[in-house]
């Protein structure tokens, strides 16, 4: 079942990025974004429509190196809600196209192991996924991603956590080795099957993980979607079930920002 097909990741961009411009439509531009101290809902879309038009460029490009976010054209967005609204819609179009005519294979820089336009796909959907649960916890609006796409989010999350790659980066995830405790991650939709579990073993070179069932020093036990929230700690581990040493889960968080 997953990962996802590309298709899927380019209607999830456009699915999300909707969502978002719901919320804008409806709530004060200046609204704090409780889960993004420090941010405006304003702020939250400047963040995602730029993600977009980076990646869209980087793809168009074919980029061999960083590209500079600052140097893009429109990467400054009106400041009416609706040409906001406009702005943050026609990025996640460009980049969604911008894939779909290089070709998921085709090569390009990324900042992860993985370095080719496919890539962005799934973390544009993911990235924009994620926002749109800020976005919508703001105004404690309804938030319901298909559990199938949650599943992925937390498989790509856990992917970015074991990779040494990305760990030069968010040297934060160094204090995650350890001598084999283990992390069990259990989503509750049946249909997910063995994609919706997860385990995960802190060992002395790092974080290894794979999909299946076993017993775990620590359980997470919720809905796919809950299970991705407190993952990338936008919710409480109290929204889920945690059976087991509660200690290892609240360390693996304090490490995991993302």
């Amino acid at each position: 079942m997953l990962p996802l097909s590309y298709d899927r990741y380019y209607a999830e961009t456009e699915a999300q990025t909707a969502g978002i411009v719901e919320v804008l439509r409806s709530a004060d531009p200046a609204l704090p974004v409780p889960t993004c101290p420090g941010w405006t809902l304003t702020k939250l879309i400047r963040h995602v429509g730029r993600v977009h038009r980076w990646a869209a460029a980087s793809v168009t490009r074919r980029a061999t190196e960083y590209v500079d976010p600052k140097g893009l054209d429109d990467a400054v967005p009106p400041e009416d809600t609706e040409g906001l609204a406009a702005w943050l819609t026609a990025g996640a179009e460009r980049v969604v196209q911008a894939i779909r005519e290089a070709g998921p294979e085709a090569r390009v820089w990324t900042w992860a192991d993985e370095q080719s336009a496919g890539f962005w796909a799934r973390r544009v959907a993911h990235e924009t996924l994620v926002h749109r649960a800020d976005a919508s916890l703001a105004v404690d609006g309804d938030f319901e991603p298909a559990p199938e796409v949650a599943a992925d989010g937390i498989s790509e999350l856990l992917g970015f956590i074991a990779s040494p790659k990305v760990g030069e980066r968010r040297t934060a995830f160094a204090e995650l080795t350890g001598d084999g405790q283990t992390l069990h991650l259990h989503a509750t939709e049946r249909r997910l099957g063995a994609a919706g579990e997860w385990q995960v073993c802190r060992t002395p070179d790092g974080v290894v993980w794979e999909h299946g069932h076993a017993k775990g020093d620590v359980a997470v036990r919720g809905p796919a979607a809950d299970l991705l929230l407190v993952l990338y700690r936008r919710l409480p581990a109290s929204k889920v079930e945690v059976l087991g040493d509660e200690r290892l889960l609240d360390h693996w968080l304090a490490h995991t920002a993302f």
